[in-house]
């Protein structure tokens, strides 16, 4: 079975106020995505990978992936107007493989052993979550509308896999009705109903990088607990 990888680096940093995209700012003195690109480096099961990057930065990933000597398959793409939007184009550079894979650049500590157990899960199509410790209410117009069961949620993370033709279709569809979603998973099984998403045990430490104070939590994260065990 093939497996391709889109890899979203589209952000330009507006919430972290800094002058370059977050991708590329310093975690651990390193940037943000190579701890992504590094972990899938040693993952043979991955055969290409699909950056999607704004196209004023193009060349920046291409010398951040020369200069560091990453060898994976690795095709720098521009991006689209939204994530949504950037999925799409990545999945349609990897036409033909049986399994596509979705991460985000700013998802840094993801191990290999996650990628792993992932892409050999039995299950088709497969995402990563943990519960919801807190409580969720629906609203209208600023009063509480309905209860929601918190152990019937899930708190979605990346990275994601899915049937590659099929996350392909359901992504066409979604631009021809003008639907737009989150992220993959409620995007792959509003056209996929019928297929079975699993949902696997996530990470507290798999952390979203998208304000400076996600990048100060990142930094003690990585110190404490990464640093020396990747």
């Amino acid at each position: 079975m093939s497996t391709g990888m889109v890899i979203l680096a589209g952000g330009i940093g507006k919430r972290m106020n800094r002058p370059v995209p977050k991708q590329f700012l310093l975690l651990g003195g390193k940037p943000i995505i190579l701890h992504v690109l590094e972990k899938i480096e040693q993952i043979e099961e991955i055969e290409k990978v699909v950056i999607c990057s704004p196209k004023e930065h193009i060349e920046e990933m291409q010398k951040l992936i020369f200069n560091h000597n990453i060898q994976k398959n690795i095709l720098c793409v521009e991006g689209g107007r939204s994530r949504q939007e950037s999925t799409y184009i990545g999945c349609k550079n990897l036409q033909g493989v049986d399994s596509i894979i979705v991460h985000e650049a700013v998802r840094p500590f993801v191990s290999k052993k996650e990628y792993l157990e992932l892409i050999h899960d039995e299950s088709e199509n497969a995402i990563y979550g943990i519960d919801i410790p807190f409580t969720v209410l629906k609203q209208d117009e600023g009063y509480i509308k309905e209860n929601l069961e918190r152990d019937e949620l899930v708190n979605v993370q990346l990275p994601q896999k899915f049937n590659g033709e099929l996350l392909l279709k359901a992504h066409e569809d979604a631009a021809k009705e003008g639907l737009f979603f989150t992220e993959d998973a409620s995007l792959f099984y509003h056209y996929n109903p019928d297929k079975k998403v699993r949902v696997l045990k996530g990470s507290l430490y798999n952390v979203k990088i998208t304000t400076p104070v996600d990048l100060v939590t990142c930094e003690e994260i990585y110190k404490e607990f990464i640093v020396g065990k990747e």
